[in-house]
């Protein structure tokens, strides 16, 4: 119990404002306790990160495939950067934790992080629960349960994040511009090829970096599940810019240093 406590404890990590439940839901020991481990969790993230990679087609292993496959191989390679959301997003939490862990924190990282861990953490939960009959027939049973909880994990991460960050309005409009661009691609309007999000059940390769085919309704669906969250993300990230600074835990002059007591980083705390 000494352990955890010890953990969960404020020693050594910065100030945790007082916000309402609907930004900050997590028990305060889970907050803690997420900061506390920041440096697993990153590493967990990288890992998942290259497993996206791997699930959307960038295979380097086995030796056996083409290096290039499934997804990414369907859809030209200028489309490729809109193509793994989800590795993108565990990227920019492993990014956002590690660079406050290094006591380099980056407000543009850590609100992407937020976004993504918001979106993709809720939309693909979403949609394999709307569609559960179509990815079952082609998804192992095992698959599909790691999909949904480790996607929901990254929603928890992503409510961490107010503690190590100011939420500037400035980084939240590149959030927001960055996935409202890819909700565009993804669904309405690719440059070349073909929408680019993810595949749903049905869809199939037209050719090569070509792109898939869009089956109606599952791509309405999936589509308004996508801007609902990008819209939601949006409203949370700027409300929780708003009750930072109601509760005086935002800089004077948006320079990362708070008013009143300074939050210290990891390493302010190994530096002791």
């Amino acid at each position: 119990m000494s352990l955890l406590a010890d953990l969960a404890s404020d020693d050594g990590l910065p100030d945790r404002p007082d916000l309402p439940w609907y930004v900050a839901p997590l028990p305060r020991a889970v907050e803690r306790l997420g900061l506390r481990l920041a440096t697993p969790i990153v590493v967990v993230n990288l890992v998942g990160t290259a497993f996206g990679f791997w699930y959307y087609g960038l295979h380097p292993l086995p030796l056996s495939d083409p290096l290039i496959t499934w997804q990414l191989g369907g859809t030209p390679p200028s489309m490729w950067v809109f193509v793994p959301d989800s590795p993108v997003a565990t990227l920019f939490i492993a990014l956002a934790l590690g660079l406050w862990r290094l006591g380099r924190p980056n407000e543009y990282v850590s609100v992407l992080a937020f976004f993504g861990c918001w979106k993709l953490g809720l939309w693909t939960p979403f949609t394999l629960a709307a569609f559960a009959d179509g990815f079952l027939a082609s998804t192992a049973l095992p698959m599909y349960l790691f999909l949904f909880g480790s996607h929901l994990a990254m929603t928890v991460e992503g409510f961490l994040l107010y503690q190590i960050s100011e939420f500037p309005t400035r980084a939240v409009a590149v959030a927001a511009a960055w996935y409202g661009l890819n909700d565009v691609v993804d669904y309405f309007l690719a440059p070349t090829g073909t929408p680019t999000h993810t595949l749903m059940p049905g869809q199939r390769l037209i050719a090569p970096g070509a792109g898939f085919t869009h089956l109606s309704p599952t791509h309405d669906i999936a589509a308004a599940g996508a801007i609902v969250l990008t819209l939601s993300a949006t409203f949370l990230a700027l409300a929780t810019r708003v009750e930072l600074l109601e509760a005086d835990a935002v800089g004077a002059e948006e320079s990362g240093t708070p008013a009143g007591t300074e939050r210290p980083t990891a390493a302010d705390d190994a530096d002791k």
